[in-house]
């Protein structure tokens, strides 16, 4: 995610670490729609 979006800070990194499968999927589905993780997690 970093070689796209650039560095991420402690705060995010852990909030993905501790997500669900789930959750990442609904994640990762966004971040393909509305852009960086920041944006995706905001919807």
């Amino acid at each position: 995610m970093e070689r796209t979006f650039g560095p991420t800070d402690a705060r995010l990194r852990q909030q993905i670490q501790a997500a669900d499968a789930e959750t990442l999927l609904a994640w990762s589905e966004r971040i393909l729609i509305y852009g960086p993780p920041r944006d995706a997690r905001a919807t």
